[in-house]
């Protein structure tokens, strides 16, 4: 429990507001919505509309872990208090604030978001406003159900407020290991062999004197429930499962098998599912972002052993089952920050297969998977990139088709690029994997449109490369590179009619 002093003050989420000044960085705790700050931000909105009303600014910087909940990144963007934003976002209405121009976003690998701060590239963090579970005299903040960037952003910022969620009370405790890296030239290497070794402290160490206010929320993490697998989610699944089999039959992935990072989502979902099933695959543990409800499913059936991510974001009935059975747990799951749940460093010491979704694949394998049409931001990079670009294996996920068959996943040419074919090296659809492994241009182009893309499309994909004017290294026509995009915003389809 907390005790109240001098020190650390109880105020009301309105008095915590008041803190926050226009033109101010504030950072905030969170990585998807889990553990994000509740109760303060949505105040902010309302001073926000309140000095609008009056035909005065009120607009800042705000930076979280990832994405957080309607509460955080909701109610800032539709109060317009948001001038910029970093480093991921998914929420609806900032996201048409971003599209629109109304709201600057600058999209970031996620694990170098922490030593950016703290190198001084965002400029001064003047609040950092975090949830906790519980916080004690001398400064230790026990957070909640994510890590994030809130170690670094407590450390940097001027003042710190405390949201103390107690609908976390039954126990989050001893699920953190929090460490951050010295700076360079006094950085050294991080002393992670194995999933579940552990570095650090279970809490945030911060100057008491810096926490100027302590809210008392007692407010649920605002996750909402996955989808259930349709047919086609459950097929890319299960040819990941096949694709990781025949590699641990071929002796390329040691029969011991590797830690899995995979992508958050319904795929995601999917994917881990499969591998559960998979009698091929042995137990395996996790090296990873986030913690979803198809973990929480596959290590109750001993079919992951560990999972060490930043977040813990699953529904708040399965987060009730885990601080119920909170012995079973305890010693399976392993939060740490982002940066050293991300740290390229250990992504490739541990051998990490990552798993992540697409939005575009084009014909070479390179990877769009942040915006829609080439402009329009869907979400962010995430952490996608930390991964991709280090892992033992790299795959790339999708369906081959979207909007009912009005998109083709599969392109000439993305219309946007954040994984470039040196760093992919397995596309799955539903129709089949390409592996792109030891394959040169024209190679990849033909395992792609032959194993991926939708049948409606193969024909005029297979036209794109093989086409005259395409001789070169890579068979690629410029004039037809953008054929389906151009198709689709002409008349809402990139099939021919």
């Amino acid at each position: 429990m907390i005790t109240t002093s001098t020190n650390l003050k109880e105020v009301s989420a309105e008095k915590a507001a008041s803190y926050i000044k226009d033109k101010m960085t504030v950072g905030f705790s969170g990585f998807t919505p889990a553990g994000a700050a509740k109760a303060i931000p949505k105040a902010i909105a309302r001073i926000a509309e309140k000095e609008h009303a009056k035909g005065k600014p009120f607009k800042i910087g705000v930076i979280t872990g990832a994405s957080t909940g309607d509460s955080l990144d909701g109610e800032l963007a539709r109060a317009h208090a948001i001038d910029w934003r970093t480093p991921y976002q998914s929420d609806k209405s900032l996201r048409k604030a971003i599209n629109k121009g109304e709201t600057r976003f600058f999209d970031m690998h996620l694990s170098v978001l922490p030593q950016n701060i703290r190198y001084g590239f965002l400029g001064k963090i003047d609040v950092a406003i975090v949830e906790a579970s519980k916080v004690s005299e001398d400064g230790k903040i026990y957070l909640t159900t994510s890590v994030g960037c809130s170690p670094t952003l407590c450390r940097v910022a001027d003042k710190i407020l405390v949201e103390i969620n107690d609908f976390h009370k039954t126990g989050i405790e001893g699920l953190h290991d929090i460490y951050e890296p010295l700076d360079p030239p006094h950085r050294q290497p991080i002393n992670i062999a194995r999933c579940s070794d552990r570095i650090g402290t279970e809490y945030v160490q911060v100057d008491p004197k810096k926490i100027v206010g302590i809210v008392r929320t007692n407010i649920p993490d605002e996750i909402g429930a996955f989808k259930a697998p349709d047919k086609t989610t459950l097929k890319i699944g299960e040819n990941v499962a096949n694709f990781l089999a025949e590699e641990i039959a071929a002796g390329r992935i040691p029969e011991s098998f590797l830690p899995i990072q995979s992508g958050v989502g319904n795929i995601a979902n999917a994917v881990l599912g499969a591998l559960g099933k998979n009698k091929a695959i042995p137990p395996f543990e996790m090296f990873s972002e986030v913690i979803q409800d198809s973990v929480i499913e596959l290590m109750k059936s001993g079919d992951i052993r560990f999972a060490s991510a930043t977040s813990l974001t699953v529904e708040n009935c399965v987060l009730r089952e885990v601080y119920d059975n909170y012995n079973f747990f305890k010693d399976k799951i392993l939060l740490r920050p982002q940066e050293i749940s991300n740290n390229p460093e250990l992504v490739r010491r541990l051998g990490i297969i990552s798993i992540n979704t697409a939005i575009e694949i084009d014909l070479q394998g390179n990877v769009n998977s942040t915006h829609v049409m080439g402009k329009d931001l869907m979400n962010g990079i995430g952490g996608s990139g930390d991964f991709t670009r280090n892992a033992f294996i790299s795959i790339f996920t999708c369906p081959s088709i979207a909007k009912s068959g009005a998109i083709s996943t599969i392109v000439p040419m993305v219309s946007h690029l954040d994984h470039s074919e040196h760093s992919v090296q397995v596309v799955i659809t539903e129709q089949g994997i390409a592996d792109l492994r030891g394959k040169d241009p024209l190679e990849r182009a033909n395992a792609i449109v032959h194993n991926c893309a939708h049948p409606d499309y193969r024909e005029e994909l297979r036209k794109i490369f093989s086409n005259t004017e395409s001789a070169g290294h890579i068979q690629q026509s410029l004039s037809h590179a953008f054929d389906f995009h151009n198709r689709f915003i002409k008349s809402g389809n990139m099939q021919v009619e």
